[in-house]
């Protein structure tokens, strides 16, 4: 096991430890899948209210235990809207516009159809409705782009001007999709954060002039920033190379993945984020390097840990350094890990969905690494020398 892995203890291991100073832990009600189907008690409830948790009613989804593991469609209920959690190029769209008016995109030499995004929404949230029977969930946020455009043969010889609305076909090449489950929150350094699980699927990456093969995703579990609507993914909550064959698989893979998700250590882990700073002068120090990073010879790269990030998400975080309303620098310029780390999420906003989660993590990834050269590890100090 990595040193940096036996280092980190768990939060039942921390409560344990009789030197830690119980001041300094934030109080919270957290919980996790293996104790998600317990039905809470009168005391517990009692504590969530005194910590004012919003109160929800909770309509429970159990999905039927068959051999087969069939996609429950669910009947989504509609939230008012808030900032986006990605940006970039794409466009909101309902669920309902995915089912009726876009065609599923098939594997031309065979013409087996793909699993289309409506499938892998509908997959997700089965699944969290069952690891999560007793919890409120939201609707499914849903991001899409690349849109590619069709006719239907009867309109073979019109001009594109002339198309009537029924002889036009459509469907997104990428789609990113976020669920939210905010009656499981949380706060670190001030804000308060809530779990949440979500997917990307990019046709461009499916090969589709062939024959059906196993189809990609990639899924994620972590937990949402409210005051800003940054994700927050760990390496333990995203599977980036999600390949399977059928719905079926699809959804006996994301219940894998929650079931092994370690909020615990995730949690944790962020909120040690928050203790420790860069100075004015350090930060400007990465700012530089991070720029000087992308130009680096191969060589040199390999030596130091990846920066999956290019000058203008830097630029955006520089900027914000200044100006952010939530995670700008303090009085004295010092900032801390935590509010760098959601400069990073920030910036991440204006990422193609194909490289969207990759670059969340590697922002987590790249945080950590910081604190760590902050308390004496040489690994990440090239960007803070």
């Amino acid at each position: 096991m990595p040193q940096h892995q036996q280092d980190k203890k768990s939060l039942r291991d921390i409560f344990l430890d009789g030197e830690v100073d119980f001041m300094d832990i934030e109080d919270a009600e957290v919980f996790y899948p293996s104790k998600m189907n317990e039905i809470q008690s009168e005391s517990t409830l009692t504590h969530l209210v005194l910590q004012e948790v919003e109160q929800k009613e909770v309509q429970p989804f159990l999905l039927e235990k068959t051999g087969s593991s069939p996609v429950i469609l669910l009947d989504y209920k509609k939230e008012s809207k808030e900032k986006p959690f990605i940006v970039a190029n794409t466009e909101e769209v309902e669920l309902e516009h995915l089912k009726n008016d876009c065609i599923i995109p098939v594997f031309s030499k065979d013409n087996e159809k793909t699993i289309a995004h409506q499938e892998f929404i509908d997959v997700v949230y089965g699944a969290v409705s069952e690891l999560f029977p007793y919890q409120s969930i939201a609707d499914p946020e849903i991001r899409v782009s690349h849109q590619i455009k069709g006719r239907t043969p009867d309109a073979i010889h019109l001009n594109a001007k002339d198309l009537l609305e029924h002889q036009k076909t459509i469907y997104y090449e990428r789609m990113a999709f976020l669920i939210k489950i905010p009656s499981i929150t949380h706060f670190v350094n001030g804000n308060e954060i809530s779990l949440c699980v979500g997917g990307v699927r990019s046709y461009n990456q499916e090969n589709l002039y062939s024959k059906k093969a196993l189809e990609k995703f990639k899924f994620f579990i972590g937990f949402q920033n409210w005051v800003c609507m940054n994700m927050c993914i760990n390496t333990d909550g995203f599977l980036e190379n999600l390949r399977v064959s059928n719905a079926s698989e699809l959804q006996t893979k994301v219940l894998d993945v929650m079931q092994n998700y370690n909020a615990e250590l995730h949690l944790m882990e962020m909120k040690e984020l928050s203790q420790d700073y860069l100075s004015e002068h350090q930060f400007a120090q990465l700012i530089g390097r991070s720029r000087l990073y992308q130009h680096l010879p191969k060589s040199e790269k390999l030596r130091i840990p990846e920066l999956n990030f290019n000058d203008s998400h830097i630029n955006t975080m520089a900027k914000d350094y200044y100006e952010d309303q939530n995670f700008s620098r303090m009085e004295d310029g010092r900032i801390n890990l935590w509010s760098v780390f959601n400069l990073f999420t920030q910036a991440n906003k204006s990422s193609y969905i194909d490289t969207f989660l990759d670059r969340n993590l590697n922002a987590f990834e790249f945080s950590k690494g910081l604190q760590k050269a902050l308390n004496g590890n040489s690994d990440y100090h090239w960007f803070l020398s």
